[in-house]
């Protein structure tokens, strides 16, 4: 059970209620009136709770959980235990979610402008926005209904934040239009100027960076990320995207609907990702490649050529999975072999 100091829980709900939202069927010989209070793993939780299974290492949790409902696909259904009730369906983590959200729905957003903000008579903000203490809006700037700008954010002149969006405590917006429904976390940094300059011997000249960042709808840029406005042409950010902790996009990067960058993933400039890539943690790509829709890049990866539709890279540098795997197993026989050579000769 979540802490209620930081957590409020909705509900209790019916189980009919529950097999509705998710669009299930209620089991046969199931009591919809049964009442439940909260979402739990299967460990942890008790008679009222639903919890769920999608990975089959957990089956033996499965077996001895004392939930009163679990999300399991229809191969599982046979080993809930007795008293706990089977809520088949195809996806159960993603219903789960989906469960969870109705106990621990987002707060509402409790409008108003604190006293200790900081904004110019020529910016525009909707009744029903929310502004914390210390945030500074500049001239020119639009905060639309339901936005939340938290403490000490900084929306720069001419930015716009459209409805729902959030905006974490420290962070800075400049140079951009936000669109609905997004969440960037505490600390982000948004059109920031791009890493653009002229090398020679005669030293170093800096590039204008002349372009925006455009973020599309319910984009998610995390805490400490960066997101650097383009040099002519924008930065762009797809619809549903999902940006980690201390991720870094560079000038001019497009990424396109559902991309997702795990932490500390760096993407250089003019690349762009197609729908639906999939970075792992501390993942690099080289600048002007292109990586095409549903292509994955494995954690630690490092990518300097374009890849195709549904590709799997993953080493350094970066090539299809089974290679890199076939790659280590060689250089780990080599090391073995090596090492079992240098055994031999100790010990004659």
């Amino acid at each position: 059970m979540a802490d209620s100091k930081f957590f409020s829980r909705g509900g209790p709900f019916f189980l009919s209620r529950i097999v509705e939202t998710l669009g299930l069927d209620l089991p046969d010989g199931a009591d919809g009136a049964k009442v439940l209070d909260d979402v739990a793993p299967l460990s942890a939780a008790g008679p009222a709770a639903v919890s769920f299974l999608f990975n089959r290492h957990y089956v033996a949790a499965l077996a001895n959980t004392k939930a009163g409902a679990v999300l399991v696909e229809a191969e599982f259904s046979d080993q809930v235990p007795e008293g706990c009730i089977a809520l088949v369906t195809r996806r159960p983590y993603y219903d789960f979610a989906r469960t969870a959200q109705m106990f621990y729905p987002e707060p509402a957003v409790e409008p108003g402008i604190h006293p200790r903000a900081v904004v110019d008579h020529d910016a525009m903000i909707d009744e029903r926005a929310r502004l914390d203490a210390g945030v500074v809006v500049e001239a020119g700037a639009k905060i639309a209904a339901d936005a939340w700008i938290g403490a000490n954010a900084v929306i720069d002149r001419d930015v716009t934040i459209g409805r729902g969006t959030w905006v974490g405590a420290n962070a800075y917006i400049g140079y951009a239009d936000i669109g609905e429904h997004c969440r960037l976390h505490a600390g982000a940094r948004v059109g920031t100027r791009g890493f653009g300059f002229a090398m020679d011997a005669d030293g170093y000249v800096d590039i204008p960076q002349v372009g925006l960042v455009q973020i599309g709808h319910f984009v998610e840029v995390g805490a400490n990320s960066t997101i650097d406005r383009g040099s002519g042409p924008d930065t762009v950010i797809g619809d549903g995207t999902k940006i980690d902790n201390l991720v870094q996009i560079a000038h001019n990067v497009r990424l396109g609907r559902g991309c997702v960058l795990a932490g500390q993933v760096g993407i250089a400039g003019s690349t762009v990702l197609e729908d639906f890539v999939l970075c792992g943690a501390q993942a690099g790509v080289s600048g002007h490649l292109t990586i095409r829709k549903g292509a994955q890049v494995a954690a630690k990866g490092g990518v300097i050529r374009d890849i195709e539709p549904g590709g799997k890279v993953g080493g350094l540098p970066a090539v299809p999975v089974r290679q890199w795997l076939r790659q280590h197993v060689f250089v780990n026989g080599l090391i073995q072999g090596a090492s079992r050579k240098v055994r031999r000769r100790t010990k004659s």
